[in-house]
C-alpha cells in the first residue's frame, strides 16, 4: 500500500476500504441513486403514446422532449458542477442534484402544453448533471485500480436497472392512475432518498490510492484543459461513447413506440418486453464489458477502446434482421443480443477516462466527457430518429420508425471507428501507473 492510502486509512473520515461492508454500502447507494437518475431519464419513453394522443404533439416534438430538452441543461451545467465537485463536498453536490431532478420529474405531470413539458424537461436535465461525474470521482475513491472497471461497471448497472424500472413502473402506474400521477409518484421517491444518501455517505480523501506526481489541489480549468488537449485519446473515447449513445438514447425513447406501432402492443405489455430486454440484456452486457477490461487492461491498455468496438460491430446484424421481424421468440433474442452489446463499452471507457487525469481533475474530466457524450446522445439520438420518422412518413407510413432505427444504425460503425482510433493511443496517453494497478 502506498503511503497515502496508508495514511487516508488512518484518518477518521477516510473509513470504507475496498472490500469493506461501508464501501459496499456507498457502492450500492450511489448505485441506487444512478438508478433513480434513469427511471425518471427514461420514463417519458414508455408514456410517449398517452402523452402524444392528450397534447397532440408530433414526432419531431416528442424527439425534442425526449433527448434535446433534458440535454441542453444537462451537458451545458456538467462542467462547471464537475469544476466545482473537484473543490467541493461531491456528496453534498448529489443531494442537491437529486432533489432537483425529482422536483422536477414530479413538475411533469402538471404540464399541460408543450412548451411546459419542455420546462420540465429542462429542470431534470439541469438536477441531473450534478449527479454522474462527482459520482464517478467518489468511486474511483472508495476502490483500487485493480478493480475499477468492474466497480464502475457496477454502477453503471444503473443504467439499464433504472431504464428497466422506468419502463415497467410507467407502464404500471400509467395502468393504473394516469401518466400524470406516474410523473409525480417517480419524482417524488427521489426526494425521499435524499436525506438518506446526505446522512449516511462520507467524503473520502482524493486519490488516496494513486500515487499521483502531481498536487493534490485541484488545477485551474486552464490546466485540465491544456492536459486533454494534449490526450487524443480522451477525445477520441468521447465522441466513440457519444456517437455510440445517440442510438442507446435514440432506442430506449423511441423503442416503445416502435413495438405499438408495428405490432400493436399496449403500454403495459411494451413496458414488460422492454423492462426483460434491459434486466437480461444490459445487465450481462455492462458485467461482461467491465470483467474483460479489468481482464485485459491492465495488461493491454488498447483493451479498454477494442472490447467496446467489437461490441459496436456486432450489434448491426441483429438489428437489420430484428426490426423486419413481429415480436416473437427469435425477434426477442435478436433485440436481446444488441441490449447487452450496446452497454458493453460503460465499464471499459468510464475506467480509461478517469486514468487520462491525475485525481484531482477527474470530476471535470468527467464531465466533459459526459458532455460530449450527452450532447451527442441525449441532445440527438431522440431528435434524429423522430425526424427521420416524420420525413419517411409519407412513403412508408406506420412502418417509418422502422427505417428511422435502421438509418440510424450507422452511428454504431462511426462508435467503433472512433474507438479502434483511441485503442492507439491509450498506451501514450495513460497517466503514470497507480498504486495497486496491478493486482
Amino acid at each position: 500500500m502506498s503511503q497515502t492510502a496508508r495514511s487516508a486509512s488512518a484518518q477518521p473520515g477516510a473509513r470504507g476500504l475496498p472490500g469493506s461492508a461501508y464501501a459496499s454500502y456507498v457502492l450500492g447507494l450511489l448505485t441506487l441513486v444512478y438508478i433513480t437518475n434513469f427511471i425518471d431519464r427514461i420514463v417519458l419513453g414508455i408514456l410517449v403514446a398517452p402523452i402524444k394522443a392528450e397534447l397532440h404533439l408530433s414526432d419531431s416534438q416528442l424527439g425534442l422532449l425526449g433527448g434535446t430538452a433534458f440535454a441542453l441543461f444537462y451537458s451545458a451545467l456538467g462542467i462547471p458542477i464537475g469544476w466545482w465537485a473537484d473543490r467541493a463536498n461531491r456528496v453534498r453536490i448529489m443531494t442537491a442534484a437529486l432533489v432537483c431532478w425529482s422536483v422536477f420529474t414530479a413538475l411533469t405531470g402538471f404540464a399541460h402544453s408543450f412548451l411546459v413539458l419542455f420546462l420540465a424537461r429542462l429542470g431534470v436535465g439541469i438536477g441531473e448533471a450534478g449527479g454522474v461525474a462527482p459520482a464517478y470521482a467518489l468511486i474511483v475513491d472508495y476502490f483500487r485500480p485493480a478493480s475499477r472497471a468492474r466497480v464502475l461497471g457496477c454502477y453503471s448497472l444503473g443504467i439499464p436497472i433504472g431504464s428497466a424500472l422506468g419502463y415497467l413502473l410507467g407502464g404500471y402506474l400509467t395502468t393504473a392512475f394516469t401518466w400524470r400521477m406516474a410523473f409525480m409518484l417517480l419524482g417524488g421517491s427521489g426526494v425521499l432518498l435524499a436525506p438518506i444518501f446526505l446522512a449516511t455517505i462520507r467524503e473520502p480523501e482524493r486519490g488516496r490510492y494513486d500515487d499521483s506526481p502531481r498536487a493534490r489541489a485541484a488545477p485551474p480549468v486552464s490546466s485540465v484543459w491544456q492536459l486533454l488537449a494534449a490526450k487524443p485519446a480522451f477525445w477520441l473515447l468521447s465522441l466513440g461513447a457519444g456517437c455510440g449513445s445517440i442510438m442507446g438514447y435514440g432506442l430506449l425513447f423511441w423503442l416503445p413506440s416502435f413495438f405499438m406501432r408495428s405490432d400493436g402492443m399496449s403500454v403495459l405489455a411494451v413496458s414488460r418486453l422492454l423492462g426483460a430486454l434491459l434486466i437480461f440484456g444490459g445487465i450481462p452486457g455492462i458485467l461482461l464489458g467491465s470483467a474483460l477490461a479489468d481482464r485485459f487492461g491492465l495488461r493491454n491498455r488498447r483493451a479498454y477502446a477494442l472490447v467496446p468496438a467489437l461490441a459496436f460491430l456486432c450489434i448491426l446484424p441483429c438489428y437489420a434482421i430484428g426490426t423486419t421481424l413481429p415480436m416473437g421468440p427469435a425477434a426477442f433474442l435478436l433485440f436481446l443480443v444488441p441490449a447487452a452489446l450496446q452497454l458493453v463499452w460503460l465499464g471499459p471507457v468510464i475506467m480509461a477516462i478517469q486514468q487520462l487525469v491525475p485525481p484531482t481533475m477527474r470530476s471535470l474530466a468527467s464531465a466533459i466527457f459526459l458532455f460530449i457524450n450527452n450532447l451527442l446522445g441525449l441532445g440527438l439520438g431522440a431528435l434524429i430518429i423522430g425526424f427521420a420518422s416524420d420525413q419517411l412518413a409519407a412513403r412508408f407510413g406506420s412502418a417509418s420508425l422502422r427505417y428511422a432505427i435502421l438509418g440510424g444504425t450507422v452511428f454504431y460503425v462511426l462508435a467503433a471507428a472512433l474507438f479502434l482510433a483511441a485503442a492507439s493511443r491509450l498506451d501514450r496517453d495513460f497517466e503514470s501507473p497507480a498504486a495497486g494497478q496491478i493486482p
